[in-house]
């Protein structure tokens, strides 16, 4: 469904744009949540990457269904929403993740604090829209 996004927004996918994403997920009790997140995509999906235990990723595993904006930072109105539902949520290949993101926004692998768990999700988009 990536290949949906129009060729006036594909460049805010790509590593050098360094486009944020904000993923909007749903609380147990229906209001949502937001967080700003690196990303990434394997050419058919979003992937994020988050700490086991956070609020968006207890969220995503029991309420799989997200909203993902990706902004142009330089032209703020400028962006392009994708709904979907989270597919995969793994701790298999999660710090290697990060790591990959990190370098991608930073230019230096993660600092992974002792005792945390990084966990990969792949995000199946359903819906495009721009904007």
């Amino acid at each position: 469904m990536l290949d949906q996004i129009p060729a006036s927004h594909q460049d805010l996918l790509k590593d050098e744009t360094k486009a944020f994403a904000f993923v909007a997920t749903t609380m147990a009790d229906g209001s949502p949540q937001v967080t700003p997140v690196w990303f990434n995509h394997d050419g058919e999906h979003i992937l994020i990457n988050s700490a086991e235990g956070r609020v968006k990723d207890e969220n995503m595993r029991e309420r799989p269904r997200v909203a993902v904006t990706i902004m142009d930072l330089s032209k703020p109105y400028r962006y392009v929403q994708l709904r979907g539902e989270v597919i995969e949520a793994t701790a298999e290949g999660g710090a290697e993740h990060i790591h990959e993101l990190s370098r991608k926004y930073r230019g230096e692998n993660y600092t992974i604090p002792a005792g945390q768990t990084r966990t990969k999700y792949k995000i199946r988009v359903d819906q495009v829209s721009t904007m």
